[in-house]
């Protein structure tokens, strides 16, 4: 089988099938060996992993995962791509293509029936709009996950793995740093792709933690303190969160702040992770 890692195999596939990129679903299909090649590494796929695929495409880089890993479970959600995937994975034998939304599978069932329920891999390459809800449904739903390597626009790879007190930390940045250790792999150029978007790529890989790295007595509570403080970034944590519908009396968040030797005018995005955990503590207290 051709490799489509290589730009005139792709063109080659998209014209035998008269293929249409669809802008709905943000389609830019990776034509550079070199950078496949990074993903395939940085994801350390041995031949004990199942890797789920979200987005696989025309099947650029489920080529190289089958190569790579006992089982690949790859996830597009474009019923057109389904007979292109048919035809540029015929010649391997541990692939399963599934057409759905990834949001809508049930990844923990396919990690007992596949892999009796040890951690499995993910890969992907998504597009901007569904990169948070994609990440955080992964995380939030605790399926047995090892790491999640994926290319995303790079302002959000930055998002993700920056600290306090930047213009990029927000929301996702602490959701993500909660869950898992993220560390950017390589950036990508736009000409790397097909179609080519509009902005830079970066790829970035998110090994899931065994504990997260802070103790929180209700996430959920931590996470809304997290959404609510963000929400109105100009606006001091005290006003932000009791605006935002967390139910506390500015007195009783004031004294807490002063408890963790912080001034009542200090802002959400100047906390650490570490000092949201321990303000959800002491709320739940």
């Amino acid at each position: 089988m051709a490799t489509l890692g290589i730009p005139a195999n792709t063109i080659a596939v998209l014209q035998k099938y008269n293929f249409n990129f669809q802008k709905k679903y943000g389609q830019n299909f990776l034509i550079d060996t070199s950078v496949l090649d990074r993903i395939i590494g940085a994801a350390d796929i041995t031949k004990d992993d199942l890797v789920v695929e979200i987005g696989p495409g025309i099947g650029t880089m489920t080529q190289y995962l089958c190569e790579a890993a006992r089982e690949v479970v790859a996830v597009e959600i474009d019923k057109n791509l389904i007979p292109i995937l048919d035809d540029t994975l015929s010649s391997y034998n541990n692939v399963t293509v599934i057409n759905e939304d990834i949001l809508k599978v049930d990844i923990e069932k396919l990690a007992k029936e596949k892999n009796g329920g040890a951690p499995i891999k993910v890969v992907a390459n998504l597009p901007y709009y569904i990169t948070t809800p994609i990440i955080m449904g992964l995380f939030e739903s605790h399926v047995p996950l090892d790491s999640i390597t994926i290319m995303v626009q790079k302002e959000v790879a930055d998002r993700m793995q920056v600290g306090p007190g930047t213009k990029d930390y927000g929301a996702l940045s602490l959701a993500v740093q909660y869950y898992a250790n993220p560390e950017i792999i390589a950036n990508v150029p736009p000409n790397c792709f097909m179609p080519r978007p509009k902005v830079g790529s970066a790829v970035i890989k998110l090994t899931r933690y065994s504990e997260p790295p802070v103790e929180v007595k209700d996430e959920k509570l931590m996470f809304r303190l997290i959404r609510a403080s963000f929400n109105q970034r100009r606006k001091t944590l005290v006003n932000g969160l009791t605006n935002g519908g967390i139910e506390i009396s500015k007195e009783d968040l004031v004294k807490i702040l002063e408890e963790m030797g912080l001034p009542a005018t200090i802002r959400g995005e100047a906390l650490t992770l570490e000092q949201f955990a321990t303000l959800a503590n002491k709320m739940k207290n």
